[in-house]
This record gives structure tokens, sequence and C-alpha cells, in this order.
């Protein structure tokens, strides 16, 4: 009995906790998102989270693209193979990365390094009082450090997925090209035709998710940091493997949104 109550007990704080913790979330969600249209509007810093959430992002989302467009390509061709099916590895592989690979593994990537750098950078300046200054100084850490981070990263994913998209699907092209033989006139008809505007349009629409999502992350542990390097290590962590999540999930979700009736 006494073990049954224990165990009880445990699932109850779980869920409390995750309660809690969910809430906490939307509200400071909510107050980001406030913050982001309300002035003073710090052009200056949102410029400069571009340039790192954007441009410094291209290099690994551009080879993660490339090699998992061209990896996709010769999965498809070793599977229809078997059924003399080859002539759909175009189509497959340019729906698969517009519609989900190119969203997904770009949020995944970009999640990794700037969820991990925006929380530790906030968590940072939380132990050494940079948030609490801010205050004193009469500025809005809401608007000064969080909505610049979570508009730039809104926007940066969405042109970070459609370099991905294109990246991805050039590397599908080389290995049926190069590599399975077939004809680059022909490889680039098919994709064309069959790539519809709403497959690349749904895409973009997830990496805009994504992007908030990421910055979301980043900047709620960061800005909710413990004290200590300790602190700050676990919001880093924190950061990134709730960003991971909520982009999968958020994938699940938008998928059924899109593509289900």
């Amino acid at each position: 009995m006494q073990a049954t109550l224990t165990l009880i007990a445990a699932i109850g704080r779980t869920v409390l906790t995750l309660m809690r913790q969910t809430g906490a979330v939307f509200l400071f969600s909510i107050s980001a998102i406030a913050a982001a249209f309300r002035p003073p509007f710090y052009l200056r810093e949102t410029l400069v989270q571009l340039w790192r959430i954007g441009y410094e992002s291209l290099p690994v989302v551009g080879l993660t693209a490339l090699f998992t467009g061209a990896a996709l390509a010769l999965q498809i061709y070793v599977g229809s193979s078997d059924l003399n099916a080859e002539a759909v590895v175009p189509r497959i592989v340019s729906f698969a990365v517009a519609r989900e690979l190119g969203p997904v593994l770009a949020g995944l990537m970009v999640a990794g390094r700037v969820s991990a750098s925006i929380a530790a950078e906030l968590g940072t300046m939380r132990v050494t009082e940079q948030i609490d200054a801010l205050t004193t100084l009469s500025t809005d850490p809401m608007r000064y450090l969080v909505a610049p981070r979570i508009v730039a990263a809104t926007l940066a994913l969405p042109v970070l997925v459609a370099v991905a998209d294109s990246i991805g699907i050039f590397g599908g092209y080389l290995v049926g090209v190069e590599r399975l033989g077939f004809n680059g006139a022909i490889y680039l008809k098919t994709t064309t035709e069959h790539l519809m505007a709403s497959d690349v349009v749904s895409g973009l629409w997830k990496a805009a998710a994504f992007g908030f999502i990421i910055a979301l992350m980043g900047c709620y542990h960061g800005y909710n940091s413990g004290r200590g390097a300790q602190g700050v290590g676990r919001a880093t962590t924190q950061a990134v493997v709730s960003a991971c999540v909520l982009i999968l999930a958020a994938n699940y979700v938008l998928t059924e949104f899109f593509f289900t009736s």
C-alpha cells in the first residue's frame, strides 16, 4: 500500500511540474510576442541576431541538406528498383526535402547551435546580474534581449530552409545523374513538374514556427537560468532538448494541418 501511494505521489509531482513548466513557458511566450510588437524596437540588435542565427548557420545547414538529399536519392533508388519504379526518385526526393527533411533537419541543426548559444548567453547575463542591471537602467530585458532574438529566428529560418531545399534537391540531382545514371534534363523536368508551390510554402511555414520555438526555448531557459556555472550548463542542455522535442511535435501537428483533411 505504501509503495502504491509513493508511486502515485511521484506521478502527481511529475504532472504538476510539467503543468507548471508549460504554464511558465506559455506566459513567457506571450510576454515575448507582446514585447516584439511594442516600441522601442531595437533594430540594430535584431540585425545582429539575424546575422548570427541566419548567415552563420548556413554552412552547417547547407552541408546537412546536401548529404541528406544525396543519401535520400540512393535509398529511394534501391527501394524502388525492386518494383521497377526508379523514375519516382526525383519526385520523392523533391517532396521529401521540401515538405519534411528540409524544415526538420534545418530546424534541428539550428536548434543545436542557436538554442544553446542563446541560453548560454542569457544565462551568463543572469548569473552576472546584467539582466538586473538593464532593469535598473529602465531597459526592458524582454524587449532588448528576448524580442530581437525571437524575431530574428522566426525570419531567418524560412530563408535557411529555402536554401536547404535547393541544396538538398541539388544533392539528389548530383547522385541521380552522376551515380545512378539518370538523364540530367529529364531529372530536372520531373522535379519541376511534380514539385508544387504548396509543398515549398508549407515547409517555409514550418520553418517559421521552428524558428520561433528555437529562440523561445533558448531565451526561456537562459532568462530563467540558475545561479553559477552549473545553472548555465543545465539551462543550455534544457534549451536544446526542449527545442528539438518541440520541433518534432510541432512538425507532426503542422503536417496534419497542411496535408490531411
